[in-house]
């Protein structure tokens, strides 16, 4: 795997990400604060950012396993917790770098994740507020209804219909990867709300101000990219996750 133009600074970015996903959720869920704990985390997304940055594929899996160890093995409170909060960032970052950096189709494949997660959030954030109606799951998210679910799967379905007019994939499959986009990308929003719930806490950060943190931002990202991600791999290889999303 070679990095080409544009994918160093691409991998650059989701690896500061990570360590910020990373330290949120270490804020969220371990009262201690563990500094241990954190420094950890961040010297395992550090070494997987650089060892996928030069294509090394086999150090990037030895330093997450060693990165879950470490957070587990230094963890004084909330330990599985804090792994699946490890595992999370690591997985947010392994999915987008090698995405990208699948030279055929990374980078449609990436903008296709994108676009579909911010139709999702706006198809969903109009469709509630217009038409409200019963809610999705009250308990964990208490503004979100089935409207809102149901105008962002429709709005993904319009970046589909844009999609395959570039040419980046046929038609049908590109809408049903759409659709099944966000779906992935609610669940990641829902999950990062139970988390909160979970903890008592309403945002995961003030980083962004008026907007809360970046686990707040980009939990349906996470959630889509690591989706697209899995599918690429199965279907192609570590070398062409991109192509083996998208082409059908």
């Amino acid at each position: 795997m070679f990095v080409f133009a544009g994918g160093w600074l691409w991998v650059l970015l989701v690896s500061v990400i990570a360590i910020g996903l990373f330290y949120e959720w270490h804020e969220i869920v371990d009262p201690a604060r563990n500094p241990r704990t954190f420094a950890a985390g961040v010297i395992a997304l550090e070494l997987i950012g650089l060892s996928l940055w030069f294509g090394w594929d086999g150090i990037a899996w030895a330093a997450a396993v060693l990165g879950v160890t470490l957070v587990a093995f230094m963890a004084t409170t909330e330990r599985a917790w804090l792994t699946v909060g490890f595992v999370y960032a690591a997985a947010a970052l392994a999915a987008s770098a090698l995405i990208r950096l699948d030279g055929a189709m990374g980078f449609q494949a990436l903008m296709f994740t994108l676009l579909v997660v911010w139709a999702s959030d706006i198809g969903g954030y109009f469709a509630g507020r217009a038409i409200g109606g019963p809610k999705l799951w009250p308990r964990v998210s208490p503004n979100k209804t089935w409207a809102g679910s149901g105008g962002a799967v429709v709005l993904s379905l319009v970046v589909a219909l844009a999609v395959a007019w570039l040419g980046w994939g046929r038609l049908v499959p590109v809408l049903i990867l759409a659709v099944a986009v966000s779906i992935v990308a609610q669940l990641g929003d829902l999950f990062e709300s139970a988390l909160k719930r979970r903890f008592g806490v309403k945002d995961s950060s003030q980083i962004i101000p008026g907007h809360g943190g970046l686990l707040d931002r980009l939990d349906g990202f996470v959630a889509a990219i690591v989706f697209v991600a899995l599918i690429g791999y199965l279907r192609a290889g570590a070398d062409g996750i991109g192509r083996g999303f998208m082409i059908w």
